[in-house]
Protein backbone atom coordinates (compact mmCIF):
# COMPACT_ATOMS: atom_id res chain seq x y z
CA UNK A 1 0.00 0.00 0.00
CA UNK A 2 1.46 3.02 -1.43
CA UNK A 3 0.40 5.60 2.80
CA UNK A 4 1.92 2.48 4.74
CA UNK A 5 5.03 1.89 6.10
CA UNK A 6 5.99 -1.58 7.10
CA UNK A 7 6.47 -2.11 11.05
CA UNK A 8 7.94 -4.75 12.87
CA UNK A 9 6.92 -5.97 16.28
CA UNK A 10 8.49 -8.06 18.99
CA UNK A 11 7.42 -8.82 22.05
CA UNK A 12 9.93 -6.77 24.35
CA UNK A 13 7.68 -6.71 27.45
CA UNK A 14 6.81 -3.57 28.84
CA UNK A 15 3.48 -4.97 30.36
CA UNK A 16 2.11 -5.26 33.79
CA UNK A 17 3.47 -8.56 35.39
CA UNK A 18 1.29 -11.25 36.94
CA UNK A 19 2.01 -13.86 39.41
CA UNK A 20 0.44 -17.01 38.15
CA UNK A 21 2.76 -17.21 35.42
CA UNK A 22 6.84 -16.12 34.57
CA UNK A 23 7.61 -18.49 32.40
CA UNK A 24 6.59 -21.68 29.95
CA UNK A 25 5.80 -23.53 33.01
CA UNK A 26 2.83 -22.99 33.28
CA UNK A 27 1.88 -23.68 29.26
CA UNK A 28 0.71 -27.29 29.76
CA UNK A 29 -2.66 -29.22 28.94
CA UNK A 30 -3.03 -29.50 33.37
CA UNK A 31 -3.45 -25.61 33.34
CA UNK A 32 -6.32 -25.55 31.13
CA UNK A 33 -7.81 -29.51 32.03
CA UNK A 34 -10.83 -27.07 32.45
CA UNK A 35 -11.39 -25.36 29.89
CA UNK A 36 -14.84 -26.02 27.85
CA UNK A 37 -18.26 -24.91 27.51
CA UNK A 38 -21.32 -26.72 28.33
CA UNK A 39 -22.75 -26.90 24.99
CA UNK A 40 -19.70 -28.77 23.45
CA UNK A 41 -17.89 -31.39 23.08
CA UNK A 42 -14.13 -31.28 23.31
CA UNK A 43 -12.53 -33.69 20.96
CA UNK A 44 -8.89 -32.49 21.24
CA UNK A 45 -7.26 -30.20 23.35
CA UNK A 46 -3.29 -29.41 22.45
CA UNK A 47 -1.18 -26.84 24.14
CA UNK A 48 1.75 -26.02 23.19
CA UNK A 49 4.94 -23.27 24.17
CA UNK A 50 6.04 -21.59 20.63
CA UNK A 51 8.65 -19.41 20.18
CA UNK A 52 9.81 -16.61 18.08
CA UNK A 53 6.99 -17.12 15.79
CA UNK A 54 6.79 -14.97 13.24
CA UNK A 55 4.33 -13.01 10.47
CA UNK A 56 5.19 -11.55 7.56
CA UNK A 57 3.46 -8.50 5.88
CA UNK A 58 1.24 -10.04 3.60
CA UNK A 59 1.50 -13.79 4.76
CA UNK A 60 -1.80 -15.30 5.29
CA UNK A 61 -0.40 -17.76 7.64
CA UNK A 62 -2.71 -20.32 6.64
CA UNK A 63 -6.11 -18.49 6.22
CA UNK A 64 -6.12 -17.22 3.25
CA UNK A 65 -6.59 -13.64 4.91
CA UNK A 66 -3.75 -10.91 4.23
CA UNK A 67 -1.86 -10.17 7.48
CA UNK A 68 -3.46 -6.39 6.83
CA UNK A 69 -6.55 -7.54 7.87
CA UNK A 70 -5.66 -9.87 10.65
CA UNK A 71 -2.70 -9.34 12.29
CA UNK A 72 -1.46 -6.95 14.78
CA UNK A 73 -3.32 -4.21 16.04
CA UNK A 74 -2.05 -1.80 13.47
CA UNK A 75 -1.23 -4.04 10.59
CA UNK A 76 2.48 -4.76 11.37
CA UNK A 77 4.49 -7.73 10.83
CA UNK A 78 5.30 -9.64 13.89
CA UNK A 79 8.41 -11.31 14.61
CA UNK A 80 10.28 -12.90 17.88
CA UNK A 81 6.99 -13.86 19.22
CA UNK A 82 7.05 -16.52 22.29
CA UNK A 83 3.45 -17.77 22.82
CA UNK A 84 1.51 -20.32 24.85
CA UNK A 85 -0.85 -21.91 22.15
CA UNK A 86 -3.79 -23.99 22.48
CA UNK A 87 -5.55 -25.61 20.10
CA UNK A 88 -9.09 -26.75 20.59
CA UNK A 89 -11.26 -28.76 18.21
CA UNK A 90 -14.82 -29.71 19.26
CA UNK A 91 -18.35 -30.37 18.29
CA UNK A 92 -21.94 -29.03 18.93
CA UNK A 93 -23.20 -32.51 20.23
CA UNK A 94 -25.96 -33.54 17.31
CA UNK A 95 -25.09 -31.43 14.80
CA UNK A 96 -21.89 -33.17 13.34
CA UNK A 97 -20.09 -30.24 12.89
CA UNK A 98 -16.42 -29.81 14.12
CA UNK A 99 -14.97 -26.28 15.00
CA UNK A 100 -11.17 -25.62 15.58
CA UNK A 101 -10.26 -22.86 18.16
CA UNK A 102 -6.84 -21.04 18.63
CA UNK A 103 -5.90 -19.11 21.81
CA UNK A 104 -2.87 -17.38 21.86
CA UNK A 105 -1.43 -15.95 25.16
CA UNK A 106 2.07 -14.32 25.74
CA UNK A 107 4.36 -16.87 26.87
CA UNK A 108 5.88 -14.57 29.61
CA UNK A 109 3.38 -13.03 31.73
CA UNK A 110 5.54 -9.81 31.97
CA UNK A 111 4.96 -9.75 28.32
CA UNK A 112 1.04 -9.85 28.58
CA UNK A 113 -0.35 -5.79 28.59
CA UNK A 114 -3.47 -6.86 30.70
CA UNK A 115 -5.52 -6.86 27.68
CA UNK A 116 -7.75 -9.43 25.11
CA UNK A 117 -8.22 -9.22 21.31
CA UNK A 118 -10.18 -11.18 19.19
CA UNK A 119 -9.09 -10.92 15.42
CA UNK A 120 -11.29 -11.40 12.34
CA UNK A 121 -11.22 -13.02 8.88
CA UNK A 122 -12.13 -12.36 4.98
CA UNK A 123 -14.14 -13.77 2.63
CA UNK A 124 -15.37 -17.32 4.06
CA UNK A 125 -12.37 -17.36 6.52
CA UNK A 126 -13.15 -16.93 9.71
CA UNK A 127 -9.89 -17.26 11.30
CA UNK A 128 -7.36 -19.33 12.36
CA UNK A 129 -4.18 -20.21 14.26
CA UNK A 130 -1.86 -16.98 12.48
CA UNK A 131 -4.63 -14.69 13.30
CA UNK A 132 -3.43 -14.76 16.87
CA UNK A 133 0.07 -14.08 16.57
CA UNK A 134 -0.39 -10.29 15.58
CA UNK A 135 -2.45 -9.47 18.94
CA UNK A 136 0.56 -11.53 20.93
CA UNK A 137 3.31 -9.37 19.55
CA UNK A 138 1.63 -6.92 20.55
CA UNK A 139 1.30 -8.19 24.21
CA UNK A 140 -2.90 -9.11 23.83
CA UNK A 141 -3.95 -12.47 24.28
CA UNK A 142 -5.91 -13.69 21.73
CA UNK A 143 -7.88 -16.52 20.31
CA UNK A 144 -9.86 -17.22 16.73
CA UNK A 145 -11.56 -19.57 15.28
CA UNK A 146 -12.31 -21.30 12.02
CA UNK A 147 -15.74 -20.91 11.92
CA UNK A 148 -16.48 -24.52 11.45
CA UNK A 149 -13.88 -25.26 8.41
CA UNK A 150 -10.66 -24.31 7.35
CA UNK A 151 -8.74 -22.25 4.87
CA UNK A 152 -8.50 -25.04 1.86
CA UNK A 153 -12.32 -26.40 1.77
CA UNK A 154 -14.24 -25.42 -0.83
CA UNK A 155 -17.77 -23.94 0.34
CA UNK A 156 -19.51 -26.71 -1.21
CA UNK A 157 -18.14 -28.95 0.91
CA UNK A 158 -19.25 -27.77 4.09
CA UNK A 159 -22.14 -25.39 2.88
CA UNK A 160 -24.26 -28.05 1.95
CA UNK A 161 -25.44 -31.29 3.64
CA UNK A 162 -26.17 -32.64 0.01
CA UNK A 163 -27.37 -31.46 -3.12
CA UNK A 164 -30.23 -28.80 -2.53
CA UNK A 165 -29.64 -28.91 1.54
CA UNK A 166 -27.95 -26.12 3.40
CA UNK A 167 -25.75 -27.17 6.07
CA UNK A 168 -27.30 -24.26 8.77
CA UNK A 169 -25.36 -25.87 11.25
CA UNK A 170 -21.80 -24.85 10.06
CA UNK A 171 -23.30 -21.91 8.79
CA UNK A 172 -24.33 -20.46 11.74
CA UNK A 173 -20.94 -22.18 13.46
CA UNK A 174 -19.29 -19.22 10.78
CA UNK A 175 -21.60 -16.49 10.91
CA UNK A 176 -21.92 -16.17 14.85
CA UNK A 177 -22.07 -19.01 16.97
CA UNK A 178 -17.81 -20.13 16.89
CA UNK A 179 -17.20 -16.28 17.40
CA UNK A 180 -19.06 -16.23 20.65
CA UNK A 181 -17.56 -19.67 21.93
CA UNK A 182 -14.08 -18.55 20.59
CA UNK A 183 -14.21 -15.53 22.78
CA UNK A 184 -15.46 -17.41 25.83
CA UNK A 185 -13.02 -19.80 25.44
CA UNK A 186 -10.23 -16.83 24.83
CA UNK A 187 -10.65 -15.52 27.96
CA UNK A 188 -11.05 -18.28 30.06
CA UNK A 189 -8.00 -19.56 29.22
CA UNK A 190 -6.78 -15.85 29.74
CA UNK A 191 -7.39 -16.12 33.25
CA UNK A 192 -6.43 -19.57 33.85
CA UNK A 193 -3.11 -18.91 32.77
CA UNK A 194 -2.36 -15.22 34.13
CA UNK A 195 -4.95 -15.90 37.06
CA UNK A 196 -6.76 -12.74 36.34
CA UNK A 197 -8.93 -11.70 33.86
CA UNK A 198 -8.35 -9.13 31.14
CA UNK A 199 -8.88 -5.55 31.76
CA UNK A 200 -9.79 -4.95 28.64
CA UNK A 201 -11.55 -6.58 25.67
CA UNK A 202 -10.86 -5.67 21.99
CA UNK A 203 -12.27 -7.03 18.74
CA UNK A 204 -10.11 -6.12 15.41
CA UNK A 205 -11.22 -6.96 12.16
CA UNK A 206 -11.96 -5.72 8.41
CA UNK A 207 -14.22 -7.15 5.49
CA UNK A 208 -15.42 -10.57 7.25
CA UNK A 209 -13.74 -9.34 10.22
CA UNK A 210 -15.42 -6.40 9.98
CA UNK A 211 -19.10 -8.47 9.58
CA UNK A 212 -17.68 -10.44 12.60
CA UNK A 213 -17.31 -7.49 15.12
CA UNK A 214 -20.85 -6.04 14.44
CA UNK A 215 -22.09 -9.54 14.95
CA UNK A 216 -20.32 -9.56 18.27
CA UNK A 217 -22.12 -6.20 18.74
CA UNK A 218 -25.12 -6.93 17.82
CA UNK A 219 -25.81 -10.32 19.43
CA UNK A 220 -22.78 -11.27 21.74
CA UNK A 221 -21.61 -6.97 23.00
CA UNK A 222 -21.05 -8.89 26.84
CA UNK A 223 -17.26 -10.27 25.81
CA UNK A 224 -15.80 -6.43 24.54
CA UNK A 225 -15.54 -3.11 25.70
CA UNK A 226 -13.76 -1.96 22.30
CA UNK A 227 -14.91 -3.10 18.45
CA UNK A 228 -12.62 -1.86 15.63
CA UNK A 229 -15.24 -3.15 12.45
CA UNK A 230 -14.20 -1.64 9.23
CA UNK A 231 -15.09 -2.26 5.50
CA UNK A 232 -17.59 -4.37 7.19
CA UNK A 233 -18.88 -7.15 5.36
CA UNK A 234 -22.56 -7.00 7.28
CA UNK A 235 -25.39 -6.50 5.26
CA UNK A 236 -24.65 -9.97 3.82
CA UNK A 237 -27.68 -10.84 2.56
CA UNK A 238 -28.10 -7.84 0.68
CA UNK A 239 -24.48 -6.84 -0.46
CA UNK A 240 -23.81 -10.30 -2.32
CA UNK A 241 -26.53 -9.09 -5.17
CA UNK A 242 -24.41 -6.55 -5.86
CA UNK A 243 -21.20 -7.99 -5.78
CA UNK A 244 -23.25 -10.41 -8.57
CA UNK A 245 -25.13 -7.93 -10.07
CA UNK A 246 -22.25 -6.91 -13.11
CA UNK A 247 -21.91 -11.00 -13.81
CA UNK A 248 -25.81 -10.96 -14.10
CA UNK A 249 -25.72 -7.56 -16.16
CA UNK A 250 -23.10 -9.36 -19.08
CA UNK A 251 -25.36 -11.94 -19.29
CA UNK A 252 -28.30 -9.95 -19.49
CA UNK A 253 -26.80 -7.79 -22.49
CA UNK A 254 -24.68 -10.63 -23.75
CA UNK A 255 -21.42 -8.19 -22.94
CA UNK A 256 -17.71 -8.52 -21.77
CA UNK A 257 -16.08 -5.44 -21.73
CA UNK A 258 -12.28 -5.99 -21.45
CA UNK A 259 -10.41 -4.09 -18.57
CA UNK A 260 -8.78 -2.05 -20.63
CA UNK A 261 -12.28 -0.56 -21.36
CA UNK A 262 -13.47 -1.28 -18.15
CA UNK A 263 -10.35 1.33 -16.53
CA UNK A 264 -11.74 3.68 -19.10
CA UNK A 265 -14.97 4.11 -17.61
CA UNK A 266 -13.19 4.45 -14.35
CA UNK A 267 -10.52 7.13 -15.42
CA UNK A 268 -12.92 9.35 -17.35
CA UNK A 269 -15.28 9.40 -14.02
CA UNK A 270 -12.20 10.47 -12.08
CA UNK A 271 -11.52 13.11 -14.82
CA UNK A 272 -14.52 14.48 -14.44
CA UNK A 273 -15.36 14.17 -10.28
CA UNK A 274 -12.21 14.78 -9.25
CA UNK A 275 -11.68 18.51 -8.55
CA UNK A 276 -15.14 18.55 -7.32
CA UNK A 277 -13.53 18.87 -3.79
CA UNK A 278 -10.79 21.61 -4.95
CA UNK A 279 -7.92 19.05 -5.07
CA UNK A 280 -7.05 17.12 -8.12
CA UNK A 281 -5.13 14.24 -6.62
CA UNK A 282 -7.27 11.25 -8.57
CA UNK A 283 -10.08 10.81 -6.12
CA UNK A 284 -13.34 11.54 -5.93
CA UNK A 285 -13.94 12.48 -2.44
CA UNK A 286 -17.95 13.67 -2.86
CA UNK A 287 -19.48 11.22 -5.25
CA UNK A 288 -22.84 12.42 -4.29
CA UNK A 289 -21.99 15.12 -6.24
CA UNK A 290 -20.32 12.86 -8.94
CA UNK A 291 -23.45 13.37 -11.68
CA UNK A 292 -20.82 11.90 -14.44
CA UNK A 293 -22.74 9.41 -16.97
CA UNK A 294 -21.40 6.10 -18.48
CA UNK A 295 -23.13 7.44 -21.39
CA UNK A 296 -20.96 10.46 -22.70
CA UNK A 297 -18.53 7.49 -23.64
CA UNK A 298 -20.51 5.71 -25.99
CA UNK A 299 -18.67 5.93 -29.72
CA UNK A 300 -15.15 6.81 -28.11
CA UNK A 301 -12.30 4.87 -28.48
CA UNK A 302 -10.38 3.25 -26.28
CA UNK A 303 -6.41 1.84 -27.63
CA UNK A 304 -5.90 -1.37 -25.60
CA UNK A 305 -2.77 -3.85 -24.98
CA UNK A 306 -4.87 -7.02 -24.05
CA UNK A 307 -6.83 -7.74 -26.33
CA UNK A 308 -4.29 -5.58 -28.47
CA UNK A 309 -6.98 -3.79 -30.62
CA UNK A 310 -8.76 -0.27 -30.54
CA UNK A 311 -12.21 -0.55 -29.01
CA UNK A 312 -15.30 1.69 -30.04
CA UNK A 313 -17.67 1.73 -26.51
CA UNK A 314 -21.33 0.68 -27.55
CA UNK A 315 -24.23 1.52 -25.90
CA UNK A 316 -24.36 -1.74 -24.34
CA UNK A 317 -20.92 -1.67 -22.41
CA UNK A 318 -22.14 2.00 -20.80
CA UNK A 319 -25.37 -0.04 -19.79
CA UNK A 320 -23.20 -2.39 -18.19
CA UNK A 321 -21.11 0.56 -16.28
CA UNK A 322 -24.36 2.54 -15.22
CA UNK A 323 -25.57 -0.65 -13.45
CA UNK A 324 -22.06 -1.15 -11.97
CA UNK A 325 -22.51 2.29 -10.45
CA UNK A 326 -25.92 2.29 -10.29
CA UNK A 327 -26.48 -1.39 -8.11
CA UNK A 328 -28.91 -3.92 -8.60
CA UNK A 329 -32.42 -3.30 -9.21
CA UNK A 330 -35.50 -5.86 -9.84
CA UNK A 331 -37.45 -5.80 -13.09
CA UNK A 332 -39.91 -2.95 -12.06
CA UNK A 333 -36.32 -1.16 -11.30
CA UNK A 334 -36.87 -1.77 -7.78
CA UNK A 335 -33.99 -0.60 -5.43
CA UNK A 336 -32.20 -3.89 -4.26
CA UNK A 337 -28.61 -2.90 -2.97
CA UNK A 338 -26.08 0.10 -3.78
CA UNK A 339 -23.65 -0.02 -6.39
CA UNK A 340 -20.11 0.84 -6.36
CA UNK A 341 -18.61 4.41 -6.25
CA UNK A 342 -17.27 5.96 -9.61
CA UNK A 343 -13.69 5.22 -8.34
CA UNK A 344 -13.79 1.92 -7.15
CA UNK A 345 -12.00 -0.20 -10.20
CA UNK A 346 -14.45 -2.42 -11.83
CA UNK A 347 -12.53 -5.41 -12.12
CA UNK A 348 -12.47 -6.84 -8.89
CA UNK A 349 -16.30 -8.20 -8.87
CA UNK A 350 -16.12 -9.13 -12.56
CA UNK A 351 -12.53 -9.84 -14.07
CA UNK A 352 -12.34 -10.04 -17.53
CA UNK A 353 -10.20 -12.42 -19.48
CA UNK A 354 -9.43 -11.65 -23.22
CA UNK A 355 -7.54 -13.50 -26.46
CA UNK A 356 -9.08 -11.45 -28.73
CA UNK A 357 -11.98 -9.19 -29.00
CA UNK A 358 -14.09 -11.31 -30.01
CA UNK A 359 -13.19 -14.38 -27.44
CA UNK A 360 -13.58 -12.75 -23.51
CA UNK A 361 -14.54 -14.65 -20.44
CA UNK A 362 -14.99 -13.24 -16.65
CA UNK A 363 -14.70 -14.60 -13.30
CA UNK A 364 -17.28 -13.20 -11.11
CA UNK A 365 -16.23 -12.78 -7.55
CA UNK A 366 -15.70 -16.03 -5.74
CA UNK A 367 -17.19 -15.29 -2.34
CA UNK A 368 -20.36 -14.26 -3.77
CA UNK A 369 -20.42 -16.78 -6.74
CA UNK A 370 -20.06 -19.59 -3.90
CA UNK A 371 -22.90 -17.48 -2.15
CA UNK A 372 -25.43 -17.53 -5.01
CA UNK A 373 -24.47 -21.43 -5.74
CA UNK A 374 -24.04 -23.18 -2.46
CA UNK A 375 -26.32 -21.13 -0.66
CA UNK A 376 -28.90 -19.77 -2.59
CA UNK A 377 -29.27 -22.22 -5.51
CA UNK A 378 -27.95 -24.75 -3.07
CA UNK A 379 -26.21 -26.70 -6.19
CA UNK A 380 -22.48 -27.02 -5.59
CA UNK A 381 -21.62 -27.15 -9.42
CA UNK A 382 -23.74 -24.26 -9.93
CA UNK A 383 -21.81 -20.71 -11.96
CA UNK A 384 -23.76 -18.18 -13.29
CA UNK A 385 -22.06 -18.26 -16.80
CA UNK A 386 -23.57 -21.69 -17.32
CA UNK A 387 -27.21 -20.93 -15.45
CA UNK A 388 -28.88 -19.24 -17.94
CA UNK A 389 -30.17 -16.53 -15.61
CA UNK A 390 -32.88 -14.30 -16.65
CA UNK A 391 -34.37 -11.09 -14.87
CA UNK A 392 -36.68 -13.02 -12.89
CA UNK A 393 -34.71 -15.17 -11.63
CA UNK A 394 -32.04 -13.17 -10.10
CA UNK A 395 -34.95 -11.10 -8.70
CA UNK A 396 -35.48 -14.47 -6.69
CA UNK A 397 -32.62 -15.23 -5.42
CA UNK A 398 -32.16 -11.70 -3.93
CA UNK A 399 -35.50 -12.56 -2.03
CA UNK A 400 -34.35 -16.09 -1.19
CA UNK A 401 -30.77 -14.41 0.31
CA UNK A 402 -32.97 -11.61 1.83
CA UNK A 403 -35.92 -13.86 3.80
CA UNK A 404 -33.98 -16.97 4.40
CA UNK A 405 -30.81 -15.79 5.46
CA UNK A 406 -31.09 -12.62 7.36
CA UNK A 407 -31.48 -14.04 10.68
CA UNK A 408 -28.33 -16.31 10.31
CA UNK A 409 -25.54 -13.86 8.17
CA UNK A 410 -27.27 -10.63 7.86
CA UNK A 411 -25.61 -9.29 10.63
CA UNK A 412 -27.97 -5.52 9.90
CA UNK A 413 -29.94 -5.78 13.02
CA UNK A 414 -29.68 -2.10 14.37
CA UNK A 415 -30.78 -2.02 18.15
CA UNK A 416 -27.69 -1.87 19.70
CA UNK A 417 -29.74 -1.57 23.30
CA UNK A 418 -27.64 -4.18 25.11
CA UNK A 419 -23.99 -2.83 23.57
CA UNK A 420 -25.17 0.58 24.51
CA UNK A 421 -26.18 -0.33 28.02
CA UNK A 422 -23.21 -2.16 28.02
CA UNK A 423 -20.41 1.16 27.60
CA UNK A 424 -18.43 -0.64 24.81
CA UNK A 425 -17.37 1.61 21.82
CA UNK A 426 -17.35 0.72 18.37
CA UNK A 427 -15.31 2.41 15.59
CA UNK A 428 -16.08 1.64 12.02
CA UNK A 429 -13.93 3.17 8.84
CA UNK A 430 -14.57 2.52 5.50
CA UNK A 431 -12.99 3.37 1.92
CA UNK A 432 -15.07 4.93 -0.46
CA UNK A 433 -13.28 3.47 -3.28
CA UNK A 434 -14.31 0.22 -1.80
CA UNK A 435 -14.47 -2.52 -5.31
CA UNK A 436 -15.54 -5.49 -3.16
CA UNK A 437 -18.30 -3.97 -0.76
CA UNK A 438 -20.12 -1.23 -2.15
CA UNK A 439 -19.51 1.88 1.10
CA UNK A 440 -22.90 3.05 0.76
CA UNK A 441 -23.94 0.17 2.52
CA UNK A 442 -21.88 1.04 5.42
CA UNK A 443 -23.92 4.62 4.96
CA UNK A 444 -27.01 2.83 5.34
CA UNK A 445 -26.54 1.03 8.23
CA UNK A 446 -25.08 3.64 10.12
CA UNK A 447 -27.93 5.94 9.22
CA UNK A 448 -30.73 3.86 10.45
CA UNK A 449 -28.72 3.17 13.87
CA UNK A 450 -28.67 6.61 14.16
CA UNK A 451 -32.04 6.91 13.38
CA UNK A 452 -32.84 4.09 15.83
CA UNK A 453 -30.85 6.13 18.25
CA UNK A 454 -29.88 9.53 17.67
CA UNK A 455 -26.96 9.46 20.27
CA UNK A 456 -25.52 6.63 18.59
CA UNK A 457 -22.20 8.93 18.30
CA UNK A 458 -22.14 8.06 22.40
CA UNK A 459 -20.87 4.56 21.59
CA UNK A 460 -20.64 3.86 17.56
CA UNK A 461 -18.86 6.27 15.27
CA UNK A 462 -18.34 5.59 11.77
CA UNK A 463 -15.43 7.54 9.39
CA UNK A 464 -15.28 7.41 5.34
CA UNK A 465 -12.14 7.06 3.65
CA UNK A 466 -12.14 8.83 0.32
CA UNK A 467 -9.71 7.50 -1.91
CA UNK A 468 -9.09 3.92 0.20
CA UNK A 469 -10.16 0.53 -1.32
CA UNK A 470 -10.72 -2.37 0.16
CA UNK A 471 -9.56 -2.73 4.26
CA UNK A 472 -6.57 -0.23 2.71
CA UNK A 473 -4.84 0.71 -0.02
CA UNK A 474 -5.71 3.05 -2.99
CA UNK A 475 -4.65 6.79 -3.63
CA UNK A 476 -6.70 8.24 -0.28
CA UNK A 477 -6.26 8.33 2.98
CA UNK A 478 -5.69 4.95 5.03
CA UNK A 479 -5.95 5.11 8.48
CA UNK A 480 -5.43 1.19 9.27
CA UNK A 481 -1.90 2.23 11.12
CA UNK A 482 -3.87 4.28 13.49
CA UNK A 483 -7.59 3.67 14.55
CA UNK A 484 -6.87 1.08 16.85
CA UNK A 485 -4.87 3.67 19.21
CA UNK A 486 -7.85 5.94 18.72
CA UNK A 487 -10.17 3.28 20.00
CA UNK A 488 -8.27 2.15 22.85
CA UNK A 489 -8.13 6.16 23.87
CA UNK A 490 -11.88 6.24 23.58
CA UNK A 491 -12.41 2.83 25.67
CA UNK A 492 -9.52 3.27 28.30
CA UNK A 493 -9.21 7.18 28.48
CA UNK A 494 -12.70 8.08 27.36
CA UNK A 495 -11.40 10.20 24.85
CA UNK A 496 -13.82 10.07 21.53
CA UNK A 497 -12.08 10.63 18.56
CA UNK A 498 -13.58 13.81 16.11
CA UNK A 499 -11.16 12.65 13.55
CA UNK A 500 -9.08 10.36 12.47
CA UNK A 501 -5.36 10.22 11.10
CA UNK A 502 -5.11 8.97 7.10
CA UNK A 503 -2.35 8.99 5.31
CA UNK A 504 -1.82 9.08 1.50
CA UNK A 505 -0.16 9.86 -1.20
CA UNK A 506 1.33 13.24 -1.69
CA UNK A 507 -0.37 14.80 -4.29
CA UNK A 508 3.24 16.40 -5.09
CA UNK A 509 5.46 13.88 -5.08
CA UNK A 510 4.19 9.99 -5.65
CA UNK A 511 7.01 9.18 -2.97
CA UNK A 512 5.83 10.79 -0.28
CA UNK A 513 2.90 11.04 1.84
CA UNK A 514 0.35 13.32 3.35
CA UNK A 515 -1.55 13.13 6.65
CA UNK A 516 -5.27 14.49 6.71
CA UNK A 517 -7.88 13.72 9.62
CA UNK A 518 -10.61 12.24 8.44
CA UNK A 519 -13.82 13.38 9.39
CA UNK A 520 -16.42 11.22 11.73
CA UNK A 521 -19.72 11.34 9.56
CA UNK A 522 -21.90 13.00 9.06
CA UNK A 523 -18.83 15.41 8.80
CA UNK A 524 -17.13 15.94 4.98
CA UNK A 525 -13.68 16.33 4.88
CA UNK A 526 -12.73 19.91 2.91
CA UNK A 527 -10.27 21.50 1.27
CA UNK A 528 -10.23 25.16 2.08
CA UNK A 529 -6.38 25.91 2.45
CA UNK A 530 -3.96 26.14 -0.21
CA UNK A 531 -1.38 23.42 -0.16
CA UNK A 532 -3.31 19.97 -0.82
CA UNK A 533 -0.37 17.69 1.01
CA UNK A 534 -0.94 20.34 4.29
CA UNK A 535 -3.48 18.77 6.87
CA UNK A 536 -4.20 22.47 7.81
CA UNK A 537 -5.77 22.74 4.55
CA UNK A 538 -8.40 20.46 5.34
CA UNK A 539 -11.51 20.72 7.71
CA UNK A 540 -14.16 18.87 8.89
CA UNK A 541 -17.84 20.54 7.65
Amino acid sequence: MAARSARTLSVLGAATAVAAASNSSACTSATFASLTLSNIEIISLNVSALRNQSLASGQDAGTGVGVGIISAPTGETASGVDLCQIAIQYTHPGQNDNVNTYIGLPLDAANWNSRFMMGGGGGWVAGGSGVIIGPVASGYSSSSTDGGHNSTTTTAEWGLVSEGNTNWPALNDFASVALDEAAKLGKAATQMYYGKDPSYSYWNGCSTGGRQGHMMAQRFPEHFDGILASASAFNWQKFQTASMYPAFLSELLDVIPPSCVLNAFTDAAIEACDELDGVKDSIISLPGSCNFNASSLIGQTVACTNPNATITIDEKTAQFVHGFWEGPRSAEGVFQWYGFTQDAPLTAVFSPTCTSVDNCTYTPFSATNDWFGVFLERNSTWSIESSGITQERFDRLHRISVDEYTSSIGTDNVDLTDFKKRGTKMITWHGMQDPLIPYNGTVDYYERVKAWDANVEDYYRFFPAPGVSHCGGGAGFDPSDYVFDALRAWVENGTAPETLTGQGTAVGNSSETRTVNLCMYPKVLTFTGTDPDDAASYECI
